[in-house]
């Protein structure tokens, strides 16, 4: 029973590291690039990687939502299955 729920702590932190793998990816891509490009230029306003940031995390979000809920809800559903066998 113990090794259960090893194994479910398991799968659930190794979905949310594979979930929150692309907006953050995403995020930190955007801001290289605007940092390099800020800094090649030589403009110290630093607010300026905010908005292409979060435009580009909603764009990633848009594309790979329905990817990243069809994984959430076959986890929730496996979870859901193999429930049963483990309550007595």
């Amino acid at each position: 029973m113990p090794e259960y729920f090893v194994a479910l702590a398991k799968q659930t932190l190794f979905l949310s590291l594979i979930l929150t793998g692309p907006p953050v990816l995403t995020a930190m891509l955007v801001g290289l690039t605007i940092s390099v490009l800020l800094a090649t230029t030589q403009i110290s306003e630093q607010t300026l990687t905010f908005v292409p940031k979060l435009v580009g995390v909603v764009a990633t979000l848009a594309v790979a939502g329905p990817w990243m809920l069809a994984q959430l809800i076959a986890f929730t559903v496996s979870i859901y299955d193999t429930f049963p066998t483990y309550v007595h």
